[in-house]
């Protein structure tokens, strides 16, 4: 197989929730540049724009109208679009994060976030492995974080399912690694988001985060953009249960 093959997304159909902004519209963009088709699953507000864009790249794109953060609704739109979509790809990104001491966050904060987080990958997951699994082929790819190996600072909600994240990861890698399908994660570092904007706008932290990165920047949603196209291509065929972090060197200090 050529170089090139092995890259090529070409006649394959990619599901990104998340993809109305941040790292997931920059990883819906790279899918299609590689050549897959696209299914965005999100608030409509949020995609609509997003979809425009990405029509743009001459690939077919698609938007499904859901609400991550309600699990009782969810399985049944998901099955609902596994039935009309033959989804080879799934990329988990949708993620929210709430802020606060771990004594004073309300109980509704943690719950939101365990069910966009964590229960949203597990809902997906299954609604459209089953298809990947019947064809023998198939990709599932978590976002995760730093924090699914680190603690943080008054995040417990958003550590606890990035954590969890990377333990389903490694789950159901173990259960279909010998059924062609892999499931792989990637744990992006201190990217300039929506998410991480309290943390750039404070002096005092961003200093302390940009004294430990050793790339000397935030990254950005498009740093993703290559690690995203190799757990979804044949390049990775023999790679499952990974974790693939992209974090200017974070990790290794």
């Amino acid at each position: 197989m050529s170089a090139a093959d092995l890259f090529s997304l070409s006649g394959r159909t990619a599901l990104v929730t998340g993809a109305g902004r941040g790292i997931g519209r920059e990883i819906a963009r790279a899918l299609a540049d590689a050549g897959a088709d696209l299914v965005l699953v999100g608030r409509a507000e949020s995609l609509a724009s997003a979809a425009d864009e990405l029509a743009a790249t001459g690939r077919r794109v698609d938007v499904v109208t859901a609400d991550l953060g309600d699990a009782a609704a969810l399985p049944a739109r998901m099955d609902e679009v596994a039935g009309s979509h033959a989804v080879d790809i799934l990329v988990n990104c949708a993620g929210i994060i709430r802020r606060g001491a771990f004594l004073d966050a309300p109980d509704a904060d943690w719950h939101e976030v365990l069910t966009v987080n964590l229960e949203a990958p597990r809902i997906l997951s299954r609604a459209f492995a089953a298809g990947m699994l019947e064809r023998g082929r198939g990709k599932i790819i978590n976002i995760a974080s730093l924090l699914s190996f680190q603690g943080g600072k008054e995040v417990a909600g958003y550590t606890a399912s990035k954590h969890a994240l990377v333990g389903l990861t490694h789950a159901l890698a173990n259960e279909w690694a010998g059924r062609g399908v892999q499931v792989n994660a990637i744990a992006p570092g201190y990217i300039a988001t929506d998410n991480t904007a309290a943390l750039r706008s404070d002096p005092t932290r961003d200093a302390e985060i940009l004294s430990r990165i050793p790339a000397g920047r935030w990254g950005t949603p498009s740093d993703l953009a290559g690690a995203a196209i190799f757990l979804a291509s044949p390049a990775s065929d023999y790679v499952t249960g990974h974790t693939l972090v992209v974090d200017g060197g974070w990790m290794s200090r």
